[in-house]
């Protein structure tokens, strides 16, 4: 039943073919990357690296890197898991199917956590930040970080296991002013458990006492970032899904993990900042440099033959796209008894998750009109925005289905959908001066921007264009224009300067527009800065759109016009060229690059997978 320790998950995963060891020294700072990065993309194994530069321990990434590998690691407990969730969303469940859910009581009972006397656990040693392994991923990351951490908090007003919040938020080991040693940065975003732990301890004067796990059971990774449904914590699905109760006590104060293979132990004062950053993230650019919570370090330790496991994260898909889609499997059913009349809510990977959502929502309003128009999605995309993570949305397209079947993970015909059906006069809904995630440098500032809401419902209102309309061909200025699916034209322009200027250059593009309109078939135009690029594939146009632009800044449109309020268009212009103030994208170095193609090469660990 799962394993006990992250040991025992990559002897099996070897012995099943999933996993390989790299016997070669190979440096923590930007190798293990680039390396883990072609091996993931060629949908390759797991890696242990047995020889990391600098430090004694080694190393283990990619372990989630698909999809199959992940569920084969779950795979005695995964539907016990499931069925445990569903009964936490919808009690009644097991009501209606009682036989079906027998098993659920035992595996609940292995959620609850087990303390353990005896203050640290056999085995463990005290080590140093500095022994740990330095791992650097992109060229201008500001230090070492700890990508998969477990970091572990609890109410300072309502102490225990039971009122702890277990997040993964990043640690950062080395650079900018932290002293080696005895200082870690945090950085935790908005709407995050976290948080409120240190409002509390804040409001009490004192500081904040945080461990951070590394390692342990796979299930305990997992669990640091699923968003439970309310009365679940973490460290109880830390069991479910280990199917082995999350063991742990308590030195000086701090909670440890017994399973753990590094802990990571000290307190966050209260306004105590320092730069933390930057940081190459999911969303495929850089994070900056900003003040986040600094740890005094009080103690490490690291278990008898630790292993510390890391990924890297860019522009998607990447390993943590497979945890999205296990937290989907997940809880997908919590989100409809979250926000009544949902269907169906999908956060886009491609997109970098939380610039785009697409929802399938309800219209039970008023069955009884003929002319339909959106009503009660409005009212759910109102509840999606305001649910947990949800909220930090920026792009939220939303319809309901009706008698063709829509699915929001065929995202191209999903678009499509709305496209056809959206009553741009109407259906447009702006929220500005707003919260956006942490990460997405597009707005006006850090966790602020604004969102937009694409509703359609009824019949179809327009037949999508094909291929690119013939007006585009004769727009001053701009060009080349280029198709990226049906309705939806890129069009390439001039740099992006300042808003000024790009205020006068799209409303003479809109003009230009208008006077040879109308373009009905085309509702979407999307100005970039390379329009071969969006339009190459849906994974571009989705990315380079979505992370590049905020809704109440970059929105515009042809015949665009204020009523009562309310903005509407003709047709969508979404300039989603990179501004001054964007986060510069992923880069490798290619240096690196072409050093690390040893280890692809014939007697290279990695020759099977030669690229």
């Amino acid at each position: 039943m799962g394993y006990r320790n992250l040991e025992e998950c990559i002897i099996d995963l070897e012995k099943h073919g999933h996993l390989i060891r790299i016997t070669e020294e190979v440096d923590p700072v930007l190798e293990m990357a680039a390396i883990h990065l072609k091996v993931y993309e060629a949908g390759g194994p797991a890696l242990l690296f047995e020889k990391v530069k600098g430090s004694k321990y080694r190393a283990v990434s990619n372990l989630f890197g698909t999809v199959e590998r992940s569920k084969f690691i779950f795979r005695d407990t995964w539907d016990s898991s499931q069925d445990v969730i569903a009964l936490r969303s919808n009690p009644m469940k097991a009501l209606k199917q009682p036989f079906k859910y027998v098993g659920t009581g035992l595996a609940a009972r292995r959620a609850l956590p087990l303390k353990k006397s005896g203050g640290l656990p056999s085995g463990f040693e005290e080590v140093n930040i500095s022994d740990l392994p330095q791992i650097k991923c992109w060229p201008m990351d500001g230090g070492a970080f700890v990508t998969l951490p477990q970091v572990y908090s609890e109410d300072p007003d309502k102490p225990g296991i039971m009122n702890s919040n277990l997040g993964m938020y990043r640690i950062q080991l080395s650079g900018n002013e932290y002293v080696m040693d005895k200082e870690v940065g945090v950085h935790y975003q908005i709407h995050r458990g976290i948080g409120i732990h240190q409002s509390h301890a804040v409001k009490r004067g004192e500081p904040l006492k945080v461990s951070v796990f590394i390692g342990g059971p796979p299930a305990h990774t997992l669990s640091a970032v699923m968003p439970l449904p309310e009365g679940l914590p973490e460290m109880t699905f830390a069991g479910l899904l280990a199917g082995r109760h999350f063991r742990y006590s308590y030195v000086d104060g701090y909670c440890i993990s017994s399973d753990a293979d590094f802990v990571i132990t000290g307190e966050i004062y209260p306004d105590e900042t320092k730069p933390e950053g930057p940081f190459g993230d999911h969303l495929g650019y850089y994070s900056l440099t900003h003040p986040f919570p600094v740890m005094r370090v009080h103690k490490v330790y690291a278990k008898q033959g630790a292993i510390y496991p890391f990924t890297v994260v860019g522009r998607p898909p990447q390993e943590d796209t497979a945890f999205g889609e296990l937290i989907h499997e997940l809880t997908g059913g919590a989100v409809k008894s979250e926000v009544p009349g949902v269907k169906e809510v999908h956060a886009v990977d491609a997109a970098g998750v939380h610039p785009l959502l697409l929802a399938i929502g309800s219209e039970r309003y008023t069955p009884y009109q003929t002319l339909k128009q959106p009503a009660e999605i409005l009212t759910i995309a109102n509840r999606i925005l305001g649910t947990g993570q949800l909220s930090l949305a920026k792009y939220l397209f939303i319809t309901a289905e009706e008698d063709q079947p829509v699915s929001t993970h065929n995202i191209a015909d999903f678009l499509t959908y709305i496209l056809q059906r959206m009553d741009l006069s109407r259906d447009i809904h702006f929220q500005t001066n707003t919260t956006i995630d942490t990460l997405d440098y597009s707005g006006t500032g850090i966790n602020s921007g604004s969102k937009v809401v694409f509703a359609a419902v009824g019949e179809p209102k327009r037949t999508l264009c094909t291929e690119v309309p013939g007006i585009f061909t004769g727009v001053q200025g701009f060009g080349p224009a280029a198709l990226v699916m049906p309705g939806v034209v890129a069009l390439q322009a001039p740099a992006f300067t300042d808003y000024t200027a790009a205020e006068a250059e799209i409303g003479h593009l809109a003009t230009d527009i208008a006077q040879q309109g109308p373009l009905d078939s085309c509702p979407m135009i999307v100005l970039c800065d390379d329009s071969r690029f969006l339009s190459a594939s849906l994974g571009n146009f989705l990315w380079a759109t979505f992370t590049r632009s905020n809704p109440s800044h970059d929105i515009h449109g042809v015949n665009s016009r204020t009523l009562h309020k309310h903005w509407s268009c003709d047709n969508v212009i979404i300039d989603a060229r990179m501004k001054p103030h964007s986060a510069p994208p992923l880069i490798p170095d290619p240096a690196v690059e072409e050093r690390v193609q040893r280890m692809f090469a014939s007697g290279g660990s990695l020759s099977a997978l030669k690229r």
